[in-house]
């Protein structure tokens, strides 16, 4: 995640009825970001369409692992045995709906074995990242995500992607936006929702997801991207301190930011989460509301200033 910014530089917008698919000829290492981009990508141009190299049978074997062929109809003479025990992922999977949500975080915290609270954290990162797809995306195919985990460092990495709208589309239905990156800071911000210009949001969109996700990674000192239309912005990590600092605007955190990124069709996030720094959640969340209910009440207070003549 790290050092995503090159590949996604790499991506090239030009021709949307194909899809080309390659890599580089010595090495791979594919974040769940980057198979969620490719399979959102595939679904929007018909199989005939998509050229794919043939890659070495290692990184082969994890593309057919994690499901990516199989969703593309993307031709493979490997098999391999269903739920084998070869580390813990979850492979890619397709949302479209409420319910089709609710079965997934219900089925995905036996796949990944973890303990309650790091269960807790991972179920509601994932619930709020695609409860955005549904609700504000306008994506015919839906959220497309996946995740890994990895032994030696104990950590997960979590990838959705999808090619609807895009976040600038949705926040200037209520909010002035400029470019993207302008639209991704306003929807990192707490209380800011492309559904209403009222600060703290409506009772069923608080504008809460994804200020709340990133808050995690932040509190977690781990990586958070964000990627739509021709912005981008990424959480780094930071230096460990006794009680981390949560910034209501993430522009206040240490981060790397860019508004001439190739256009993307929609909207993806990726986050690395080390599962040994994981914070007791309950504690989490109030850390995260109390600078969610300031950074709103700041915002009403300045909103309903008035002028004074004298």
């Amino acid at each position: 995640m790290g050092n995503i910014d090159p590949f996604l530089r790499g991506f090239n917008p030009a021709l949307p009825d194909t899809l080309e698919i390659t890599a580089n000829d010595q090495w791979i290492s594919v974040h769940p970001a980057v198979l969620s981009m490719i399979a959102a990508l595939g679904l929007t141009v018909k199989p005939e369409k998509i050229q794919c190299q043939k890659f070495e049978a290692t990184s082969q074997h994890y593309f057919v692992r994690m499901g990516l062929f199989k969703l593309l109809n993307i031709p493979s003479d490997i098999v391999i045995t269903e739920h084998e025990p070869a580390g813990r992922f979850i492979p890619l999977t397709q949302i479209r709906t409420s319910a089709e949500q609710t079965r997934f975080i219900t089925d995905m915290i036996p796949l990944l074995h973890l303990e309650p609270e790091q269960a807790k954290t991972l179920g509601y990162i994932f619930s709020e990242l695609i409860r955005n797809v549904i609700e504000h995306a306008d994506a015919d195919n839906g959220a497309l995500l996946c995740a890994q985990y990895y032994k030696k460092s104990n950590s997960i990495r979590i990838g959705i992607a999808d090619t609807g709208c895009g976040i600038k589309r949705t926040i200037t239905r209520a909010h002035a936006a400029a470019t993207d990156l302008d639209a991704i800071r306003l929807a990192l911000m707490p209380g800011i929702t492309g559904t209403t210009a009222k600060e703290g949001g409506t009772e069923q969109n608080a504008g809460a997801g994804l200020f709340f996700t990133k808050s995690i990674a932040s509190v977690n000192r781990d990586f958070f991207v964000i990627y739509s239309g021709a912005g981008f912005y990424k959480l780094l990590k930071k230096k460990t301190v006794r009680r981390p600092r949560l910034n209501a605007d993430p522009f206040d955190d240490r981060h790397s930011a860019s508004s001439d990124m190739p256009a993307w069709p929609g909207t993806v996030v990726g986050v690395d989460i080390t599962l040994d720094q994981t914070e007791e959640f309950s504690r989490l969340l109030d850390d995260i509301r109390d600078t969610y209910s300031s950074a709103v009440r700041e915002r009403r207070q300045e909103r309903h200033k008035k002028p004074r003549f004298t």
